[in-house]
């Protein structure tokens, strides 16, 4: 047992809740808005209010568990659902810039006989750092193509279960969108070892996240929904004119994108006033209205500049979001065609736009994978064309 873990017995362990918060907040591990300090961090992740954390082995290579074990000290192991993410290799693989580390899946690292050996050393080790004997979840963390294929693969990820140390396993595609095939032929092949999927969501992001949401919930595989806010659109301080600092991971946005956001927010503004929520709770409900869905996670951000509020009351903002569904059908439609993106940006993992060499995030469309798509009434030529050069 990792020092500082306690044993709890898997039936008494959590599964995630409505709401969440991941390592990647506050801007220290992954880049949104303005870092904040360790402490100031420890504290938004401690389990007051909201009883769901992430975090995955990679970010800050290790700093976010310990970080995160910080804030949980004390805490009782069994008032909290912890989950963990593994899969970027950073302790024999070589950084590639701002692409990270490589999956642990890169033939140059291992073959297919050592992915077992590799996902349980990485998660002990993850777990060690946290102070933990046991994930609530654990994620396999931003896959290439054989991640999402392989038989090794999740093999490996079941036997992390089989061994104590996750109660349930799931997929945690991106970080970018798109992957959309690949994942609802992964439910598919191993949607009987798949407990959960996260993927980016909210009302002005549907597509393509949305055509991944029958699969789930056919396989019984269920879904946590991250970018909530929509790059901290919804928190309503990100205004038009805002300058994003260098390395910001929303710069990858279109020029615009805040500005045409605020429109859309203003049009979506009188649902949430009639429901009686802020913009943001409004976006959670909206994900949490789809029956795949069960866990929405936005990212607390930190804006720069006199009228930003304070990451503390987002946080609490959050936590105060309605146990009660407050939307409807009609709503949730009516959202959705506000918010309407189909096609605004070229998607990462299969596409029928890719050309040349396949490369970590990003390959070409198979057979198979375009057979998996119809038989959940996808056409990739026509449910995954993107912008292109988006």
């Amino acid at each position: 047992m990792p020092p500082g873990g306690t044993t709890l017995p898997f039936e008494r362990m959590r599964e995630p809740g409505r709401t969440a918060i991941g390592t990647w907040s506050g801007g220290r591990f992954l880049r949104f808005g303005e870092p904040v300090e360790a402490e100031r961090l420890a504290a938004l992740l401690r389990p007051d209010g909201i009883d769901t954390v992430l975090t995955a082995d990679a970010y800050g290579q290790g700093e976010a568990d310990e970080l995160l074990g910080r804030a949980l000290a004390g805490a009782p192991r069994g008032d909290y659902c912890l989950v963990g993410a593994v899969g970027h290799d950073f302790y024999e693989g070589e950084r590639d810039g701002p692409r990270g580390f490589p999956r642990f899946t890169d033939p140059r690292l291992r073959g297919p006989e050592r992915y077992g050996e590799y996902l349980r050393m990485a998660s002990e080790r993850s777990l060690e750092r946290i102070g933990a004997s046991a994930f609530d979840l654990l994620l396999l963390h931003n896959p290439d193509r054989t991640g999402y294929e392989s038989e090794e693969v999740w093999a490996g990820m079941a036997a992390l279960r089989d061994a104590g140390l996750t109660a349930q396993i799931g997929i945690a595609p991106g970080p970018a969108n798109g992957f959309t095939l690949d994942l609802v032929a992964s439910l598919e092949r191993f949607g009987g070892e798949i407990d959960w999927a996260m993927i980016i969501l909210n009302p002005f992001e549907p597509w393509p996240g949305e055509l991944v949401l029958e699969a789930a919930e056919r396989t019984g595989v269920r879904v946590i929904t991250r970018v909530v806010d929509y790059g901290g659109l919804f928190w309503d301080d990100l205004l038009p004119g805002a300058e994003l600092a260098q390395g910001d991971h929303r710069a990858f946005r279109p020029a615009g994108w805040i500005e045409a956001g605020r429109e859309k927010l203003e049009a979506v503004r009188p649902f949430a006033e009639r429901a009686g929520l802020t913009p943001l709770q409004l976006a959670c409900q909206w994900n949490l209205a789809h029956p795949a869905v069960e866990c929405a996670v936005p990212t607390l951000i930190q804006e720069a500049g006199p009228g930003a509020r304070p990451v503390e009351d987002k946080r609490a903002e959050l936590a105060a979001l309605p146990a009660e569904q407050l939307l409807g059908t009609r709503e949730v439609a009516e959202i959705r065609r506000i918010g309407d993106n189909t096609g605004s940006m070229a998607l990462k993992g299969a596409s029928p736009a890719h050309e040349g060499e396949d490369s970590p995030d990003r390959w070409a469309m198979t057979p198979e994978l375009a057979q998996a798509g119809r038989r959940w009434g996808l056409e990739p030529e026509r449910d995954l064309a993107g912008a292109a050069g988006a």
